[in-house]
């Protein structure tokens, strides 16, 4: 069960705010990358490649954080912490809504990514399961 998202930052999720996703390398180091996210109306999402260093590191360990800066006022802010759960059903179409949300484009692959690229990647929706939820002390 995820903690849910506050009402007074969920807009943080709506608008096209960019995300940063921390996961755990094999040697314990942090490992953290720029994303695009949503929500599923309870918990956070992202989209990725089993492929990518990110994929790697939450299929061996689902501990994760996200954190969410407002680019309007960067002293508000929301960070997740918890488990990522990764899905299937469904990536492309996720991963095509998020282009559309960040892009003027219509879809994720022939557009951001060479049409190819789609045939060697297995696409994930990683959904957020958040623990722990941590705003910024101003606009709580």
């Amino acid at each position: 069960m995820s903690q849910p998202i506050p009402a007074s930052h969920s807009d943080l999720l709506t608008r096209p705010v960019h995300a940063v996703l921390t996961t755990l390398m094999p040697d314990g180091q942090p490992q953290s990358c720029l994303m695009w996210c949503d929500s599923d109306g309870e918990c956070a999402r992202i989209n990725t490649t089993l492929e990518r260093q990110k994929g790697h590191n939450l299929r061996r360990d689902p501990r994760a954080t996200l954190l969410l800066i407002d680019p309007d006022d960067t002293s508000r802010f929301m960070e997740l912490r918890g488990e990522m759960e990764l899905i299937a059903e469904g990536a492309i179409e996720h991963l095509d809504a998020l282009t559309r949300k960040y892009t003027d484009h219509p879809r994720f692959y022939g557009y951001v990514y060479p049409e190819e690229q789609r045939d060697r990647e297995t696409r994930v929706i990683g959904r957020f399961i958040a623990a722990k939820i941590t705003l910024d002390a101003i606009h709580r």
